[in-house]
């Protein structure tokens, strides 16, 4: 695996804990020649990420619209930092430039993406792993909630278990090395599966 994107917060959340997770994740994908593609910001979980896997060597490319560059300050110490016009481009950039995502703490926005890219992956539009990285437990009550919903027959098995979740960035990268994903059964009216 030669890129992963990070999805997090653009603000550092209420516990030291998830700074030191995304500092972890930083250094941990710089150490293991992983390509950090992320939302290009200089600030909250975002900067530290980026931060990190720079200070390790890494190689990070960050990808902002332009309305958000001053607003979420765009890092521009980056290996490379792509301005994009739109929050659609920007996922799509992202989604081009990875072979794997990740989810940190974040807010709404970062939900969106995680949602987002693991339908995607449902849906048979990309075959990379996605997971979710439980930092102090915050995603317990998410994580119960998918459970319920798989229990409750709206989520298939195999894609629920497609979702990798851990409170260790290692435990997450050395499943994404073992990742087979899960074949689609979505037929689309194109005839596409």
């Amino acid at each position: 695996m030669k890129s992963i994107c990070v999805y997090c917060g653009s603000n550092s959340g209420a516990k030291p804990g998830f700074i030191t997770a995304a500092r972890a994740v930083g250094q941990t994908l710089a150490r293991r020649d992983i390509t950090t593609v992320y939302g290009g910001g200089q600030v909250g979980l975002m900067g530290e990420v980026a931060d990190a896997a720079l200070a390790a060597k890494g190689k990070v490319i960050g990808v902002i619209p332009q309305f958000l560059a001053l607003k979420e300050i765009a890092h521009m110490e980056l290996t490379e930092l792509r301005v994009v016009q739109s929050m659609h481009a920007r996922k799509a950039l992202m989604v081009e430039l990875s072979e794997g995502f990740i989810a940190l703490p974040g807010g709404i926005g970062t939900m969106e993406e995680l949602f987002e890219i693991w339908t995607w992956g449902q849906l048979g539009r990309h075959d990379y792993p996605v997971g979710l990285l439980n930092v102090d437990g915050y995603f317990d009550h998410l994580v119960a909630f998918l459970d319920q919903m798989t229990e409750e027959g709206f989520l298939r098995p195999l894609h629920r278990n497609a979702l990798k979740v851990s409170d260790k960035i290692e435990d997450i990268l050395d499943a994404f090395d073992a990742y087979e994903a899960p074949v689609s059964d979505v037929k689309l009216k194109t005839g596409q599966t």
